[in-house]
């Protein structure tokens, strides 16, 4: 019998080195500017900023809606080596989307490199499965925290339960997506990096903490926002009840890209007329 985890599990959880690290608030060596440096450098690119709102969509629906329907081009300023951007305009708003960004290590990379782009808002919509009985899905969550049951929040905060976001943007999507007519939940979400072991246990202790969904990137966008101080928004779209029931993982119209980017749109909207207005920083240094 192997019982390797019982014996080393407890006794060397307090050093392992993703709960040990106390460097935090240091600088990194790997800097992401030089990476972009090198990454234009080899592909030919000119210096030029991204879009100032940023959408990461893990699922590629939403990219494919605004390829399809808003005639999105690829973006010829984004350096990345995994991605590629797509972008569109939205009103008097230039918007950008990068799409299959599954996981939080790397929607933090993408992230990491947006912002040093020349993002300055960024939107995660992802799918979730249902925790909490909140009514039959497809619905929206307003994701308020996270529960860090992955590995790279570890890396930008010390150890904690959750990862919050900026309580003023929480306010500001909040009143911009009641004030446009769309009625969404808000609350937390459990973060975990490994969806095929969401086990019966598990799953009821995270219902009785009150946790509404289970995704894969918040957590780790919330503590690099709050660690880079960077504006980071994360919705939860509840899509599934697990695959524990029949006809399940339907999102609505257009796989739900309809409605995921009518919310992005609104929020988008909303903070271009406040930074026009000199009232959209909430904190935007490194």
């Amino acid at each position: 019998m192997n019982d390797f985890g019982a014996d080393h599990g407890v006794a060397h959880a307090a050093s392992a080195p993703l709960f040990a690290r106390a460097d935090h608030g240091a600088p990194s060596v790997f800097r992401v500017e030089n990476m972009l440096r090198e990454a234009r450098r080899q592909k030919e690119l000119a210096w030029g900023h991204v879009p100032e709102v940023c959408v990461i969509d893990p699922d590629g629906d939403i990219v494919d809606h605004v390829r399809q329907s808003f005639a999105a081009t690829r973006c010829r300023h984004w350096a990345c080596y995994h991605t590629r951007m797509w972008e569109w305009t939205t009103g008097e708003v230039r918007c950008g989307i990068v799409g299959r960004v599954v996981g939080g290590s790397f929607s933090v990379l993408v992230a990491e490199q947006l912002f040093a782009s020349g993002c300055r808002l960024l939107v995660n919509v992802a799918s979730a499965g249902q925790i909490a009985d909140a009514g039959p899905p497809p619905y929206h969550i307003l994701v308020e925290r996270a529960m860090r049951d992955e590995g790279t929040s570890y890396h930008y905060l010390p150890p904690s339960t959750y990862a919050a976001a900026d309580p003023r943007l929480i306010a500001f999507a909040r009143e911009t997506l009641a004030r446009a007519g769309y009625a969404l939940h808000v609350g937390a979400t459990w973060t975990t990096d490994a969806p095929f072991r969401e086990t019966a246990a598990t799953i009821a202790l995270r219902r009785a903490a009150g946790i509404l969904a289970v995704e894969m990137e918040a957590a780790a966008l919330y503590a690099f926002a709050a660690a880079c101080r960077r504006p980071v928004i994360c919705l939860a779209h509840v899509s599934n009840q697990l695959g524990c029931v029949e006809g399940d993982f339907e999102k609505g119209e257009g796989n739900g890209a309809s409605t995921s980017l009518a919310l992005v749109t609104a929020l988008a909207q909303a903070w271009s007329a406040r930074a026009v207005g000199g009232d959209a920083d909430f904190g935007e240094t490194r």
